[in-house]
């Protein structure tokens, strides 16, 4: 056997333990939080909801529209995927201290930096994808990769309830791109604020402690650290995915 061979062989089981522990029920821990949180939603005032709604449209909206995230440099061609995955490691070890410094920089300046943490962490989340599909070969300057991308935010970022048919979307993403509609009709039909709910509820509770006084620097690089290295194993593994599907 071949070591290219042997090599994907070895990215087909680490996949097929991530895929499991991605699927497995909801913990103790998430149905609680999930249900504290959902009681908290419902006595926020909706202007509240809509500001932040807001935010987070306007960063996916940038993400999908614009070319403000599309690195300067063309997609990797002709590398194998153990190159791949070398240089994807490396770019998440660069990401998660980027956004450890970001979290410690506006943890330590209390509330009000606390809360503008939110938006600068999706946009760094946003870069970080975007550099993550140019290092395995696929060209963001396409609409439907950038929309990739966004199923993949939200695949790292989705409850439990959620995951299976956001991977199932992601493994037959060459089916479906070849049915998308074009992108301003799509973006029409995207719940944003389904997508900014799910993604506050996942991560709110380490953010939260992020606005403690005394101990927020500390929290904030934390939450941060640990929020980019989950959303660097999926990107990394529903990349393998599309690329595995090809070979």
């Amino acid at each position: 056997m071949s070591p290219f061979r042997h090599y994907e062989d070895k990215v087909k089981s680490e996949l097929y333990i991530w895929e499991h522990k991605l699927l497995q029920p909801a913990g103790l821990m998430e149905k609680s939080s999930r249900f504290v949180q959902g009681k908290i939603n419902r006595v926020i005032p909706p202007k509240v909801h809509q500001a932040i709604t807001a935010s987070v449209k306007g960063i996916v909206q940038t993400a999908l529209f614009s070319l403000d995230y599309i690195p300067k440099g063309e997609p990797l061609l002709g590398l194998r995927l153990s190159d791949r995955d070398r240089r994807a490691e490396e770019l998440i070890s660069v990401y998660k201290k980027l956004a450890a410094a970001e979290g410690a920089g506006t943890g330590a300046g209390g509330i009000l930096l606390g809360l503008a943490d939110f938006p600068l962490l999706i946009g760094i989340k946003m870069k970080f994808l975007f550099e993550l599909a140019h290092v395995y070969g696929f060209s963001t300057k396409d609409y439907r990769e950038r929309l990739f991308l966004l199923y993949v935010f939200q695949l790292a970022f989705s409850g439990q309830d959620k995951k299976a048919a956001l991977l199932q979307t992601v493994r037959s993403w060459h089916i479906t791109a070849r049915a998308l509609p074009p992108l301003q009709s799509y973006a029409e039909h995207v719940d944003w604020r389904q997508l900014q709910q799910e993604y506050r509820d996942t991560i709110d509770f380490r953010k939260m402690l992020q606005l403690v006084p005394g101990i927020g620097a500390v929290v904030g690089a934390w939450a941060n650290y640990g929020l980019l290295e989950e959303l660097g194993e999926t990107g990394k593994n529903c990349f393998r995915l599309r690329l595995l599907a090809e070979t």
